[in-house]
């Protein structure tokens, strides 16, 4: 079809379905200026510009082969001459046509003029394709791609949607992101992206408050009971006279529930010591609600025949000559404690108490 056409028109065509690049053209005019020659017998130096068009498709189906065995090392540069083709100068240089276009910003309809410096990038390695030609300007709300970044992961920086961002940018669920591309963030101010991510201070831990300390004593000193000692003492008075205690043994449990508590029902101690007498459930003396019993406390260290804890603690009716004793060697016969004289101390204390109480 094309050997019917004038060979302008042909040019144009050629042009134009990107066949044949400005370069063949302009050698192809040039041609045509020459004097035709008086010998020509072949049909063909009368459509030079066909054969041209055959030979671009000759040489594109040629650089689209695989088998390039001699390709040559690919310099930085390469300045375009009259009848190079984007493909051939690719597989000149063992290239991929679609590097060559990346790395001069080129699609596959742009055209090359002889003349002009392609950008080779002196290895054969193909680059990133840049940004779409719509990408945002620097100076947009844009973010910067980093290392291990993805779209989906970008977007749930931002608390968009995937597919928003995707349509920001003209890319597809296929489409692949490189390091120091931009990324358009759409609906989020400048200064929301790329700022790093804030350090959440951890909340602070909220504790109970401290109990308020238990009274100290100096020997030979009476401390005044709070509204919670004195409860806690009567009962400790009140259950002792139940038992028949004498009030020896009373002062002995007022002491050590002094020395041990201050007289108060606590829910903390050494290891797990809880209670009036911070006695363990680990050793015997009951289960953590048991020995927080104020009544069952000091039942059991009174023990004797009401001994909740029978044959698995000893209290102190239980300890053969136990009034025989000073109050602290028998206050510390009952509680085994690793102060053992702590409890004289409360001695007097202890007996104005049952005089005030009992």
């Amino acid at each position: 079809m094309l050997g019917t056409v004038p060979i302008a028109v042909v040019g144009s065509i050629a042009v134009t379905l990107n066949l044949l690049t400005p370069a063949h053209a302009a050698a192809d005019a040039e041609r045509e200026r020459a004097p035709e020659k008086s010998d020509a017998t072949s049909p063909h130096d009368t459509v030079r510009g066909v054969d041209t068009i055959r030979g671009s498709l000759g040489q594109a189906a040629a650089s689209t082969s695989p088998a390039q065995t001699d390709a040559a090392a690919a310099p930085a540069t390469y300045r375009v001459q009259s009848g190079d083709t984007v493909s051939t100068i690719a597989a000149r240089f063992g290239l991929s046509t679609a590097a060559v276009l990346a790395l001069n910003g080129l699609s596959w309809k742009s055209l090359i003029f002889p003349g002009q410096v392609l950008a080779l990038g002196g290895a054969a390695t193909p680059a990133p394709v840049p940004a779409p030609a719509h990408a945002p300007a620097p100076s947009a709300t844009t973010y910067t791609v980093v290392r291990g970044d993805t779209i989906s992961g970008i977007a749930a920086k931002f608390g968009l949607r995937t597919a928003a961002v995707l349509s920001a940018n003209g890319l597809s669920s296929s489409s692949v992101i490189y390091p120091g591309q931009r990324i358009a963030i759409p609906g989020v101010t400048t200064a929301a992206v790329n700022r790093p991510t804030p350090v959440v201070a951890p909340a602070p831990v909220v504790t109970a408050p401290a109990p308020a300390p238990a009274p100290t004593v100096q020997p030979g000193q009476v401390v005044a009971l709070t509204d919670e000692m004195r409860a806690n003492a009567s009962l400790i008075i009140r259950i002792g006279r139940q038992q028949g205690v004498p009030a020896q043994g009373i002062v002995v449990a007022l002491a050590a529930a002094a020395q041990e508590s201050g007289l108060r029902n606590v829910r903390y101690g050494d290891r797990d010591s809880l209670g009036l007498f911070q006695q363990r459930p680990s050793t015997g003396w009951g289960t953590p609600d048991q020995v927080l019993d104020p009544t069952r406390a000091t039942l059991a260290f009174y023990g004797g025949a009401n001994n909740p804890n029978k044959g698995r603690t000893r209290g102190l009716l239980d300890i053969p000559n136990w009034s025989a004793m000073s109050v602290t060697q028998a206050a510390q016969t009952v509680q085994l404690s690793a102060f053992p004289t702590a409890y004289a101390k409360w001695e007097t204390s202890a007996r104005a108490w049952l005089a005030q109480l009992g």
